[in-house]
């Protein structure tokens, strides 16, 4: 696990949620129509050529006007909002529905409604108290018209892109592909050292959690201090992704002269560095974007969508994923402190863990069609091929093995023998034998 635990959390906290743009958004439209209403662009004013033309009627008018057609506007994009909440959720995946909650666009889109609504009714209170147009209000209604027209049209065509799976699809690999980046350290990486090279003697303390959730984020950085000030070794017994309920085991310590543990402040410092939520994140934890595409391509196995070609495409995303995991220095990690001393075992997934996720329920639900399980054993396959050692060599023989199993009897000979011949190219892959295992690559298009 990187130890830059300060940035990750600071990154995550910066997606604000969805009201608060809104809000700052209704606040400029409030101070714009209090500022802006005691000017006039009279002659001999430079700017007076784009005063208002008409008299305080047809001000009163464009202002009603433009706080009905806002308030409307607002309500019809709510409910696009809604509706693509609800496709997303049951179509691909209820997972993607923070995504779009943190989605730029959307949050902009409302930004610019409220403004204008806000600035067309408080213009509105105030126009007309001296017998005069407020020129410059008007003419920033206008614009405020004109802007609230082009986010209406951006942001249907930004929402008819969102809802492609294909785009969704996309945004989920590209998080996932920059946790994996940040998170684990690459193959034969000597930092962090691994647990198995400390011994541990003594009885040790256990931490129990103090709530219920995911783990969502672990700050290293803080958990070496906690350790170092109180002198022990602390193993956490969950990982981000994990669920967590409350009194079970959240961490284990030791102390590094093989005495008696004094826990209180190592059980304070654990929960605190070890936050808990109602919903996992990508935080620190990659397994979670592995998650939502598994989800997607599950999904579109299933029989009221019955989508095998988005669920291929899905496992084309993942094995990008799962061969670049393989490229990495997976399981648990020993962090030490400025000293050298190791003082934090954080535990971690293997190579079995992501291939296990990735294939086992797609590879169940798809065991009717042969082209989903020919899609996992390609995918096994660029797996096969950036494998690093035996272990992970012997966890992807193991997958084949399951999905060949999984072939249902009610395919016909020759669609069997197409699973088979996949599988054989992928042991192929295995011993080394790469360009062999990958000279049928034209059979990756085919509908048989």
């Amino acid at each position: 696990m990187s130890t830059n635990s300060a940035e990750q959390r600071n990154a995550e906290r910066s997606r604000t949620p969805l009201w608060l743009w809104p809000a700052v958004g209704g606040v400029a439209g409030l101070v714009g129509a209090l500022v802006s209403v005691p000017v006039r662009l009279d002659r001999p004013h430079p700017l007076a050529w784009l005063g208002w033309p008409g008299g305080l009627d047809s001000a009163t008018a464009f202002l009603q006007a433009l706080a009905t057609s806002v308030i409307t506007v607002t309500g019809l994009t709510f409910t696009l909002i809604i509706v693509a909440l609800q496709l997303a959720s049951q179509q691909f995946s209820p997972r993607l529905l923070r995504e779009f909650m943190h989605d730029r666009v959307f949050k902009a889109v409302l930004a610019v409604l409220v403004a204008a609504f806000v600035f067309a009714v408080t213009a509105l209170r105030h126009v007309g108290h001296d017998g005069s147009v407020p020129d410059l209000t008007l003419l920033i209604a206008f614009g405020a018209s004109l802007a609230v027209l082009a986010a209406i049209l951006g942001f249907i065509a930004h929402i008819a892109r969102v809802l492609r799976v294909d785009t969704m699809m996309r945004a989920v690999h590209d998080e996932t592909d920059r946790a994996i980046e940040e998170f684990y350290p690459r193959y034969g990486d000597p930092r962090p050292r691994s647990p198995e090279e400390l011994g541990v003697d003594g009885e040790g303390g256990s931490v129990c959690a103090g709530s219920s959730g995911f783990v969502r984020f672990v700050d290293v950085d803080r958990l070496l201090r906690t350790a170092a000030a109180s002198d022990v070794l602390i193993r956490l017994d969950v990982r981000p992704g994990d669920h967590v309920v409350r009194g079970t085991p959240l961490a284990s310590a030791w102390s590094r002269e093989g005495g008696p543990v004094e826990l209180a402040d190592v059980e304070a410092g654990v929960r605190e560095c070890v936050v808990l939520d109602y919903e996992r994140t990508m935080e620190q934890d990659a397994a979670f974007g592995f998650r939502q595409l598994v989800d997607i391509a599950v999904k579109a196995l299933s029989p009221g969508i019955n989508d095998p070609v988005t669920a291929i495409h899905a496992v084309g995303h993942l094995s990008d994923l799962a061969a670049k995991v393989a490229g990495r220095r997976l399981g648990g990690t020993l962090h030490e402190d400025h000293r050298g001393v190791g003082r934090l075992v954080v535990p971690d997934r293997d190579i079995t863990y992501y291939l296990d996720l990735v294939c086992g329920q797609v590879r169940r639900y798809g065991r009717h069609e042969p082209t989903v399980l020919n899609a996992l054993l390609r995918m096994l396959r660029d797996v096969a091929t950036a494998t690093r050692d035996d272990e992970q060599r012997a966890a992807v023989d193991v997958q084949v093995d399951l999905i060949t199993a999984e072939v249902s009897s009610s395919l016909n000979r020759y669609d069997v023998d197409t699973v088979e011949d996949m599988a054989r190219r992928v042991r192929q892959a295995l011993t080394g034998d790469v360009r062999a295992a990958y000279h049928d690559r034209s059979g990756e298009t085919r509908s048989s």
